[in-house]
């Protein structure tokens, strides 16, 4: 039986990795397998979440989110008010708190707090120094949002410090 739950609840995390890292939604699993470590799972069915603490390592493929804590909250199923089925697109939200780095596509982005809805296909940073670091660019912030289906991105400053963009333009410069 506990097999059975540990199998189903990676199937979900599964889709949920993906759907964050691949906004086109393909199918589950087209990057291969999500693998999570942490010092300790939590998962609580009732409430429709299930929490990753202390060491937390979510990596699929290319894509590695580190962090103290990951949170994965579940849509409800209507009709028995349960969690759906892992067939189903279950995942509502995601969270990561506390030292928060997330490795993608060349990108690095810290945070003390990542939050990623799958419905919206909105990704938001908070935290002191927020921050996302390309090949030869980066942004800072207190607040980073990414607007995963159109591509845009709003950095907000925080009480003490203002929003900070490095570009590169390679040799032509600013003409």
């Amino acid at each position: 039986m506990l097999f059975l739950l540990i199998s189903c609840f990676l199937m979900r995390m599964a889709y949920a990795s993906d759907t964050l890292s691949n906004p086109k939604k393909e199918s589950p699993g087209k990057n291969g397998a999500i693998h999570i470590t942490s010092d300790k799972l939590i998962s609580e069915s009732k409430a429709g979440y299930a929490e990753f603490i202390g060491h937390v390592k979510a990596t699929q493929g290319d894509t590695v989110i580190t962090s103290d804590r990951l949170k994965i909250f579940f849509k409800k199923n209507i009709a028995n008010k349960g969690p759906l089925s892992v067939s189903e697109e279950s995942i509502h939200k995601i969270v990561a708190k506390g030292n928060v780095e997330i490795k993608f596509d060349n990108r690095v982005a810290t945070a003390q707090e990542a939050v990623y809805n799958t419905e919206t296909m909105v990704l938001v940073l908070s935290g002191n120094n927020s921050k996302v670091i390309g090949e030869n660019d980066s942004i800072s912030g207190e607040k980073i949002t990414f607007y995963r289906i159109d591509g845009r991105i709003d950095v907000e400053s925080g009480n003490n410090k203002r929003v900070e963009a490095v570009f590169y333009s390679g040799q032509k410069g600013i003409k």
